[in-house]
């Protein structure tokens, strides 16, 4: 069972040099033909699966969806709909890159069902945009963060990447007040990751001379924490803050282990149909994806069912990102165990070094924990 679809557009103008996603060059005759798929990967699911709840949440993510045009993302949002249903008032979500829209083609996206976007910012730097790879400028973005409020969207979220080559700390400063003058509903906060297989990992080794060290990674943590919850913003997991009513209901159903179905090249889903559930990903590949798809098959490769001890695990380490935290009960209702019986000794760990705080109703990460999210996670591994 899912409630919530995820649908992968795996293409991009440009590679980002940090981005370790699955994507590729496009034109226009594989964004069509793509469409397509997409369709029929829906159809082969919907033949193959039970009668399920509606869909609470749809997801465009990338590479680059606003790439698709309008027609292309209303024909997938009626296909979702006709064979999954869709909730009165679900969350549209469409990735965007700044360098790829302009009003009316954000007019015409939220005429197709798009109530929900995503920006993908990263800085109002101009110098630091260039080291990203991006191909828009911080005026760019602006621009299309306003052509967005024009075209009737009440609903954006800007993504913010900190702790980038040659970033200073009044660099990083200075983004955030630029960020809080959009005034967006959701603002995203990532640190950069240096990744395998991308081109940041040939250029910066770990511990580079060129990438901020640990001391100010954390002061550009704790600087948007400061600046964003004084300016009314809700700090709900670890990498996002949202207004009051605005939280991501999409990624909130990931972090809560609700059932979700990635379609396309490289989606991942997790389904909840038995047991303690199912993982699984496309191939990522797209001659095997569509190869796979024309001869009336499911292109999933990495099937894993989920045992208990895996569900607990992923229980603690997913759920910990949120503020809310481990509802103790919860946890009790979902596996029929204590919390204590099963992790007291690492909780007491983690209470001792000042990374979790507990209370009779619930688990949750301190501050520090935050910072630390990683150490903390490794306690709950299977």
């Amino acid at each position: 069972m899912f409630t919530r679809l995820y649908i992968h557009i795996p293409f991009c103008q440009k590679k980002c040099p940090y981005c370790a996603f699955f994507s590729q060059e496009h034109t226009a005759e594989s964004l069509s033909e793509y469409a397509g798929l997409l369709c029929t990967e829906m159809n082969l699911v919907a033949q193959n699966s039970a009668s399920q709840h509606k869909l609470d949440s749809i997801y465009f993510g990338g590479g680059t969806p606003s790439l698709m045009n309008s027609r292309q993302l209303a024909r997938l949002i009626e296909q979702a709909e006709q064979l999954f249903g869709l909730a009165a008032q679900a969350e549209i979500t469409l990735e965007a890159n700044p360098g790829t829209v302009d009003y009316h083609k954000l007019a015409d996206f939220r005429r197709a069902g798009i109530n929900r976007l995503s920006v993908g910012v990263q800085s109002f730097d101009d110098q630091m945009l260039a080291t990203l790879g991006r191909i828009h400028t911080a005026q760019e973005a602006k621009k299309s963060f306003a052509a967005a409020r024009q075209a009737n969207f009440n609903n954006i979220g800007i993504d913010l990447i900190n702790s980038l080559p040659g970033q200073t700390r009044e660099m990083w400063q200075t983004d955030l007040e630029q960020a809080l003058q959009l005034a967006p509903e959701h603002i995203s906060v990532y640190g950069l990751t240096i990744e395998d297989d991308t081109r940041f990992a040939e250029q910066y080794t770990e511990g580079s001379m060129l990438l901020p060290d640990e001391d100010l990674s954390a002061e550009m943590f704790e600087a948007a924490d400061d600046r964003l919850g004084s300016h009314g913003y809700e700090h709900y997991e670890i990498a996002n803050y949202a207004r009051p009513g605005f939280r991501s209901h999409h990624n909130s159903g990931y972090w809560h282990r609700d059932g979700y179905l990635g379609v396309g090249t490289g989606a991942h889903s997790y389904l909840r149909d038995t047991g303690y559930g199912t993982r699984f990903s496309n191939v990522a590949n797209f001659d095997t994806y569509a190869q796979t798809l024309c001869k009336g098959k499911l292109p999933r490769i990495d099937i894993s069912d989920l045992t208990r001890e895996d569900a607990m695990a992923e229980y603690m380490f997913l759920g910990l990102r949120m503020s809310d935290g481990i509802v103790i009960k919860s946890f009790e209702k979902e596996f029929g165990m204590q919390l204590n019986d099963v992790y007291g000794q690492a909780l007491d760990v983690l209470k001792f070094q000042q990374l979790l705080t507990t209370d009779p109703a619930a688990v949750r990460l301190t501050r520090r924990g935050m910072l630390l999210s990683n150490q903390v996670f490794r306690h709950f591994l299977p």
